[in-house]
């Protein structure tokens, strides 16, 4: 699927790889979605299915889709699976990338 990042690459390109791997993660609109709800704190995919309205399969597919991307990270207790952001940078990001796109979605002028 992904491409794996390796250490034998030069420096410019690795960063342009990694930009790309976070790019892949963010590229749907439900795990931004998820990513921002996890921006308020942990929560169970329950949890997210209800405040999110999506189906519990297609919760549990993102959540998986951004833990393999390390976005997420998953703690047990009990029987309940808690989902919680790696870093709260991650929610930023994504927000700053909204409000990139109204701007320039605003600015448009040709289709």
């Amino acid at each position: 699927m992904g491409q794996q990042l390796t250490t034998t690459k030069t420096p410019d390109e690795i960063i342009p790889s990694s930009i790309v791997f976070l790019a892949r993660a963010l590229a749907d609109e439900n795990r931004l979605r998820i990513i921002m709800s996890l921006a308020k704190g942990e929560k169970t995919v329950s949890a997210l299915v209800e405040e999110l309205g999506i189906s519990q399969p297609l919760a549990s597919h993102h959540l998986k889709e951004l833990k393999r991307a390390l976005l997420v990270t998953v703690e047990r207790s009990g029987p309940f699976i808690y989902y919680e952001l790696v870093d709260p940078r991650i929610a930023t990001i994504a927000g700053d990338l909204g409000g990139l796109a109204a701007h320039l979605l605003a600015n448009r002028t040709t289709f």
